[in-house]
């Protein structure tokens, strides 16, 4: 079952930059509106089942719980508006491959924090960038408006890698609908004063642009965003932001499939090596949970260290 989470995660996550590129190319529709209602749509959608099911869920939200969800709804809205405006300025290439480095800034965030990473964990992560390299050749800009959308997809990176980490925490103890439903609706409100502040319009649209936004909704935000935002329960931050590496080929393999575009020479290496680094990272984590447990004394609280495992 979690492999099958995983693997609609990514088809859903693949799908974003290559449907918010073509909705931007062919409608009106703004950056900072399709963040909006994808954020505010998603938000109804997973309240709905909480609400008919557990009304008592919303209530019970602890202080604890609400600052980790608004944390993670900033970083995810500015997120969005850096990543969704670089669609803009550079390649989807370019773009999906800098933003996809959030494993690496979860890993140096986490290095600042103090946590010791294995050298296996530090290794599948060499490997596996190895394959975005061989899929992509990180194809940066040359003009100054493309180097513009490459340092702010690098920017929409690091902020994904906090928002998977907040929440990582978050999910500790909230249900993924509680905490989808409170994350995307807050993110929502955050990219609606952006909006604002930006006189990016939220409306006004027309057919085809509100149709890309529902795609949008639909494959990345619902199915992509929510698959991982499921996952943080059971699996480290790192190894899901791992995980949606696979991103990168699935874009270019649906590409292929859909648009009849020519994959990328290294496509079917880099999905080998990017696989081959999840693996190296497993089990190094697997190896470090068991080091953990030996080490760990019987009366430590369960909660504590489900926190403490999280953070390789």
């Amino acid at each position: 079952m979690t492999l099958f989470i995983a693997a609609m995660g990514v088809l859903g996550v693949a799908s974003s930059g290559p449907l918010i590129a073509a909705t931007l190319g062919a409608t009106s529709v703004s950056a900072l509106a399709i963040a909006f209602w994808r954020n505010a749509i998603a938000a109804v959608v997973m309240a709905g089942p909480t609400l008919v099911r557990e009304p008592r869920r919303f209530g019970s939200i602890t202080g604890r719980e609400f600052r980790w969800s608004l944390l993670a709804a900033v970083a995810l809205a500015l997120h969005f508006a850096c990543f969704i405006t670089s669609l803009q300025l550079t390649s989807v290439a370019a773009a999906t491959a800098l933003v996809c480095l959030q494993s690496a800034w979860i890993a140096i965030f986490q290095l600042l924090r103090g946590t010791r990473h294995r050298w296996q964990v530090l290794a599948g992560l060499g490997i596996a960038f190895g394959g975005v390299v061989a899929i992509t050749g990180f194809d940066m800009g040359s003009s100054p408006e493309a180097l513009l959308g490459d340092m702010l997809a690098l920017a929409g990176g690091a902020l994904a890698g906090l928002y998977t980490l907040a929440g990582g925490k978050a999910r500790q103890s909230m249900t993924t609908g509680t905490y989808t439903a409170l994350c995307y609706g807050m993110c929502a409100a955050v990219v609606a004063v952006l909006a604002l502040a930006t006189g990016q319009p939220l409306s006004g649209f027309d057919a085809g642009g509100w149709l890309g936004i529902l795609a949008i909704t639909v494959c990345a935000q619902l199915v992509g965003h929510t698959a991982f935002n499921h996952l943080l329960a059971t699996m480290s931050p790192l190894l899901v932001s791992m995980i949606i590496l696979l991103e990168i080929p699935g874009a270019a393999l649906l590409a292929s499939v859909f648009l009849s575009e020519t994959l990328p020479a290294g496509t079917y290496a880099g999905l080998g090596l990017i696989m081959v680094g999840l693996a190296v990272v497993v089990a190094g984590q697997r190896s470090g949970r068991a080091r953990l447990r030996s080490k760990a004394p019987v009366a430590e609280p369960p909660s504590d260290r489900i926190a403490e495992l999280g953070t390789d």
